[in-house]
């Protein structure tokens, strides 16, 4: 399993965490992996070797002159100096006048493109919210995960449910904030099929070093065949397995545990069935209807002893995918036991009185 397998399981964090510190593919900076990668890069290094050069200068001269004109003795006369140049001050503006017009129209052409997705860009739009990122594909489907097509441009659309977020694929130099409120946009055209790391850089809460996904860049004429099969995966799975693979790519787990310990939210293990007390002073109970108002309006009911900090799915999760949710929580729950599980329950219950009445009948 390589580092990015365990993201497509829907845990992306995982993976993803030792390439925080420095990303591998080079020491200097990741792999060139879309097509304006190295026209960021020729300028990142135009200026950094153009930096290197007049430090250099600088350093040795300033080494030179404590060297040469330092007082060696006492009483010693102050050794006569140059007191104005015009030839040395016209060198010295104009130079950097120059290079920083040079550095001008090169930047400010490699800005306009970054900004100016072509016509024909494939449309994905991006939410972010804490701390978890939502992509929507154009036929609806919603993942976590980026998925886009080799060697087509891709435009993003993006905004922000609660705080600012920041969208960062350092493979494909694009790095955009998400504004609440607002839409901003980011584009790029992937040339390389893989795995490649995405992930917030503006600090937006406790859980911002977990808001950790990956874009996957599919071989030509594959994306549409994946596609279509993901947003009809959750059908072919059973229920309480497709719910508890929802979970894991929602976010769910972020805050709700799976092993009954407590978290940001409640924990799911023996969630559903159990009575809880609001911070009204009311009692609900964990049912099929209050699973499915937490998830739209998870304002509605809150449980005594959290904060209201739960975002909305309202729009980015099916009523089909709800219901897979409600058959996980079930299946994790004591409590859970199906319909035709407390029917079957029943019929029993009913078949032993009838054949203990036989019995006192004989």
């Amino acid at each position: 399993m390589n580092a990015f397998d365990s993201a497509a399981l829907g845990q992306p964090h995982a993976g993803l965490r030792p390439f925080l510190a420095q990303l591998p593919d080079s020491f200097w900076m990741p792999s060139q992996a879309s097509s304006v990668a190295s026209e960021v890069d020729t300028v990142f290094f135009v200026i950094y070797w153009i930096s290197a050069f007049f430090f250099a200068i600088i350093v040795g001269l300033m080494v030179l002159f404590a060297v040469r004109y330092r007082r060696r003795r006492e009483g010693e006369s102050v050794a006569k100096t140059a007191h104005h140049s015009v030839a040395l001050e016209v060198t010295w503006t104009a130079i950097p006048v120059i290079v920083s017009a040079i550095l001008f129209v090169v930047g400010f052409k490699g800005y306009m493109n970054l900004v100016t997705p072509p016509r024909n860009s494939y449309e994905i739009s991006v939410t972010g919210q804490k701390w978890q990122w939502f992509f929507t594909y154009p036929n609806g489907y919603v993942t976590s995960e980026l998925h886009v097509p080799v060697d087509r441009p891709v435009n993003l659309t993006m905004t922000s449910e609660d705080v600012l977020h920041s969208l960062w694929i350092p493979a494909f130099r694009v790095k955009k904030d998400l504004v609440p409120g607002r839409y901003t946009r980011a584009w790029f055209e992937a040339t390389e099929p893989g795995t490649y790391p995405l992930l917030c850089t503006e600090y937006c809460g406790t859980g911002h070093s977990d808001m950790l996904s990956v874009v996957t860049v599919h071989e030509s004429g594959r994306f549409d065949t994946w596609l279509e099969q993901a947003a009809n995966l959750y059908d072919t799975m059973p229920p309480a397995e497709a719910g508890e693979m929802l979970v894991q790519r929602k976010g769910c787990v972020q805050c709700h545990s799976l092993t009954g310990a407590a978290g940001i939210g409640p924990t799911f293990v023996d969630m559903y069935g159990h009575s809880f007390a609001t911070k009204e002073g009311t009692q609900i109970v964990a049912d099929d209807n209050y699973i499915r108002e937490s998830i739209v309006d998870p304002m509605a009911s809150i449980i005594a002893g959290y904060e209201p900090v739960m975002p909305t799915f309202a729009g980015k999760i099916k009523d089909s995918e709800i219901t897979y949710i409600i058959a996980y929580l079930k299946s994790v729950s004591s409590l859970g036991g199906t319909d035709e599980d407390e029917a079957a329950a029943a019929d029993g219950e009913g078949t032993e009185t009838e054949e203990a009445s036989t019995e006192e009948v004989h």
